[in-house]
């Protein structure tokens, strides 16, 4: 019986339209707009200036802060403005905009496409070129890599689990690499082992994806450590915590970090750009973009240099089509609508969906019927229907009795609701609310 999490989750269909799209090298761009808040945590700082000359790969800003991580230049040419700009969501946020001339890449980056299967590095060595090549998490949360691959001394990493579930419906980006790239994502996976000082190794792929479960499951065989899982087809599955209760059949606990069952894991796509990192010694500059709907003719998955607007991306791919209402960063269930389409792509991007008026529209809002089918559909074990009472109330305090920090913001609620009602709206306003209170306390 294949394996799956343990409370609640729904299943949208798939609509994985664009997973026999192999992956396209985007072509080369005139400018680049390269964000400095690229990961979780304090945007980089700048240490390049205007009329700089740079290479691809250079670094050209570094981490402000434990949680942050350098920035490198994914194209050759002159550093033309150092200056605010809008992001998806039209928030200004600083940007190196660089004017490209050629493609000329720092000397010490093996552009090769040869496999390099020795790892000569000690942990701490893996982890500084990690640091260095400013790899983060590219599932979406963009936490900085290195960070996660150094748990605190009292918490101990018993096993690495690479996340290959691709669960939001439409993506494939994960899916097309898995099938192109298998070894050098086994291999990233070694590399974090090694550096977590681990033995063991899963990866996690959902049933939708037998092409890449048998690309992967294939180039496993030269690396006993890891094992290739296959998940039954369920969302969230691609969540930290749901991921390694159907992997290893362990919970976090409530308000607890993953580390805590003792699994840390990682994005194959992570785990591939380690890979280049560690042995390739390229840093995080470009990364695979799944351009889809069913609006659009033709289906994409592109690799793109960080910084390309979106803008340009969605008219090499043909334009935008005259059906399509709505732009969004990511799929349908957790991504983010596209407030300015200019705005240039970021690490963690990894797909633009363009949807259609019909498939965008809301029901109309009615009554809670009490179905409990929110609760039911709950991954956290959460009460939705009452957090969303509790939230237009702006009742604080029994926000937090419920748990509304354990919330992953999922979108079951909402997919579930006969009524209509914009659950995960209310519940994500709340816990914001919520945590800015909780951070705002004296710490013990």
């Amino acid at each position: 019986m294949k394996k799956t999490f343990r409370i609640g989750g729904v299943h949208p269909h798939d609509n994985k339209i664009s997973a026999e799209a192999a992956i396209e090298v985007f072509p080369a761009i005139e400018t680049a707009y390269v964000s400095m808040a690229q990961h979780l945590g304090a945007p980089a700082t700048p240490v390049v200036a205007v009329g700089d000359k740079v290479l691809v790969g250079q670094v050209i800003a570094e981490p402000s802060g434990f949680i942050s991580g350098y920035v490198h230049s994914p194209v050759s040419g002159t550093v033309k403005k150092i200056e605010p700009r809008a992001d998806i969501a039209g928030n200004m946020v600083p940007h190196i905009e660089i004017t490209v001339e050629g493609d000329e890449w720092m000397e010490n980056i093996d552009r090769t496409p040869d496999i390099i299967r020795e790892i000569p590095y000690t942990a701490e060595e893996i982890i500084a070129k990690v640091k260095n090549a400013g790899i983060v998490g590219l599932g979406g949360a963009s936490f900085p890599t290195h960070v996660k691959l150094a748990p605190p001394k009292d918490k101990k990493a018993e096993c690495l689990i690479l996340n290959g579930t691709e669960c939001e419906p439409y993506l494939t980006s994960d899916d097309r690499i898995m099938r192109e790239r298998p070894e050098e994502i086994l291999l990233g996976g070694v590399i974090m082992m090694k550096a977590l000082g681990v033995t063991r190794g899963y990866v996690g792929i959902e049933e939708n994806k037998p092409a890449a479960i048998a690309s992967m499951t294939e180039a496993a065989k030269a690396y006993p450590q890891i094992e290739v899982v296959t998940l039954k087809k369920r969302y969230p599955q691609g969540g930290e915590k749901q991921l390694i209760d159907a992997v290893i059949r362990r919970q976090v606990p409530s308000g607890g970090l993953p580390i805590e069952t003792g699994a840390v894991v990682q994005n194959v796509g992570t785990s591939l750009a380690v890979y280049e990192a560690v042995q390739k010694n390229k840093p995080l500059i470009d990364n695979v973009i799944t351009v889809t709907g069913k609006c659009l003719p033709v289906q994409h998955n592109y690799k793109v240099r960080i910084g390309t607007p979106m803008s340009k991306i969605l008219e090499v791919a043909g334009g935008v089509p005259e059906k399509a209402a709505k732009l969004i960063s990511g799929g349908p269930m957790m991504g983010r609508a596209i407030a300015n389409p200019d705005a240039a792509t970021v690490k963690a991007n990894g797909a633009i969906l363009l949807l259609t008026e019909e498939e965008t529209r809301r029901r109309p809002e009615s009554n809670c019927i009490r179905c409990s089918k929110c609760a039911s559909a709950c991954p956290m074990g959460l009460e939705p229907w009452l957090l969303n009472k509790l939230g237009r109330a702006g009742l604080h305090a029994e926000l937090e009795q419920e748990r509304v920090y354990d919330c992953i913001e999922c979108g079951c609620c909402s997919f579930t609701c006969p009524a209509g009602i914009p659950l995960l709206d209310v519940i994500r306003i709340s816990k914001a609310e919520v945590m800015k209170i909780m951070r705002s306390r004296p710490k013990k």
